[in-house]
């Protein structure tokens, strides 16, 4: 439970206290209430005026956010102290909306607006004030539709606004914003084109804006079977023959879209180069493109990239989801060994996750008031941090049917599209929906140990939001 404080000193006694902020004068009571309740924002301030000031504004928050703040005796602080432990100490602009920014995620990155460097932008939080500033300006207006981001580095543009919220659902679909940031140019109200593939700096901005042009085609990537690559590379068609005159073969499935295979491929052409070309080589290395090439695929049952496979005279022997080095595959082909036996998979396990995809996931969630998904990879490090404590959460609320714990694997066949349309850049992504409708995402570290802890307070975010 989030909660608002004052700590009171005598001069402030005669200030008018909002009912919705908890009033504590006693150090006893104070270390109660860090006992009792979750998270406590806490403000101390040393004067009369300033404190009549800064209790308007936290009376102003909380009916909003319904949280508790506390005053520092020296200067303007404000303090959070979740689980009654110190955390985090309030260093951001002592407004409005900075504050319930900041209560919403302590740990999430600042307001953009709050950045001295981007004073000349033009800050845009309503479709209304969207639609009167194309009405209203007359000059070319460079549009950057954006998400909260914590590792993106704004540029200098004109306008910006944040449409990650669900209410701007309808102006995404009219200026096809499917992924942050969207650039969109305007010339006396009209949309004209997108700003694509010139360049994301200052400089490469600037001087577009004095030559507006259409956006610019991507260069097309070579495709892998194409390049200079050592490894073979196998169709439906040549497939059984290529194992017929290879004995020993390793094999890659793959799709060209894919994050993990494009790490990969450095790796496996490098170990192609030795082995493929080795006149005492123990084996060869070979891939096959399953987007293209797909009755293969099939007939093995690939449901995720990357997947290798050994197959020795023909036959397919082993499964090696361990194998990402060009040492560990070198090392492996000289003494084929079968991998350790694999674990049992989340989706597997009996627990109170619902575990969807493609095929289900909107309707389910339709059918949920309160529905706080994980997207994750079974692979990710930081995901297998986060599944006991999703899962524990997921227990505490089995019984209420309004809410859902549900979790998306997005390696698994056409999640991987559901994914990106849910903006999943990195995994575990947490969203919350409400009614199927997307709310907010958590933005913070994805390190396993901030992880961790972020997920441990599952049951409290839910209950947070839950109401």
């Amino acid at each position: 439970m989030l909660v608002l404080l004052v700590w009171l000193l005598p001069v402030l006694e005669a200030v008018k206290v909002s009912p919705l902020i908890e009033q504590v004068s006693d150090h006893k009571d104070f270390k109660k209430l860090l006992r009792t309740r979750t998270n406590v924002l806490v403000l101390y301030t040393k004067t009369a005026a300033s404190g009549d000031s800064h209790l308007k504004l936290l009376s102003d928050v909380a009916q909003t956010v319904k949280v508790m703040g506390r005053f520092k005796k020296k200067k303007k602080h404000i303090t959070g102290l979740p689980d009654g432990t110190f955390h985090t100490e309030y260093n951001r602009p002592a407004t409005f909306k900075s504050m319930v920014a900041f209560l919403k995620d302590p740990s999430g990155p600042p307001l953009w607006e709050e950045n001295p460097e981007a004073k000349d932008v033009v800050h845009i939080e309503t479709e209304k004030d969207f639609r009167k500033l194309l009405k209203k300006e007359e000059r070319p207006i460079l549009m950057m539709f954006y998400a909260p981001c914590e590792s993106f580095h704004y540029p200098s543009v004109l306008a910006g606004m944040n449409v990650h919220p669900a209410e701007f659902d309808g102006l995404k679909q009219e200026y096809n914003v499917k992924g942050y940031p969207t650039f969109c140019y305007f010339e006396k109200g009209k949309f004209l084109h997108h700003y694509e593939n010139y360049g994301a700096t200052a400089k490469d901005i600037a001087d577009w804006m004095r030559n507006p042009q259409p956006p610019q085609p991507k260069t097309p990537e070579v495709p892998w079977s194409e390049s200079d690559s050592p490894v073979f590379h196998l169709t439906d068609e040549s497939f059984d023959s290529f194992l017929e005159e290879h004995p020993a073969a390793l094999i890659m499935f793959y799709a060209p879209w894919c994050g993990h295979c494009k790490k990969m491929k450095p790796e496996y052409d490098e170990a192609a180069e030795i082995l493929n070309k080795g006149a005492d080589s123990p084996g060869v290395l070979a891939a096959v493109d399953s987007t293209v090439h797909k009755s293969v695929g099939d007939r093995f049952k690939i449901s995720g990239f990357p997947t290798l496979k050994y197959f020795e005279k023909g036959e397919d022997k082993f499964t090696l989801p361990q194998l990402r080095s060009k040492e560990k595959i070198i090392e492996f082909m000289h003494n084929p060994q079968a991998p350790p036996p694999p674990e049992q998979s989340w989706e597997d396990k009996p627990s109170s996750v619902s575990h969807l995809g493609s095929e289900d996931f909107r309707e389910a969630l339709k059918k949920k008031k309160h529905a706080l998904v994980m997207f994750y990879a079974p692979w990710c490090p930081h995901c297998k941090s986060s599944v006991p404590h999703f899962t524990t959460a997921a227990e505490l609320f089995k019984e209420d049917r309004k809410i859902v714990y549900a979790a998306v694997d997005c390696t698994k066949g056409q999640n991987h599209d559901l994914c990106k349309q849910e903006g999943v850049e990195g995994y575990p992504t947490f969203n919350y929906y409400n009614y199927g409708k997307f709310v907010e995402k958590y933005s913070g570290d994805r390190g396993v140990s901030a992880t961790s802890r972020y997920t441990q307070k599952l049951p409290v975010y839910c209950l947070r939001l839950c109401r």
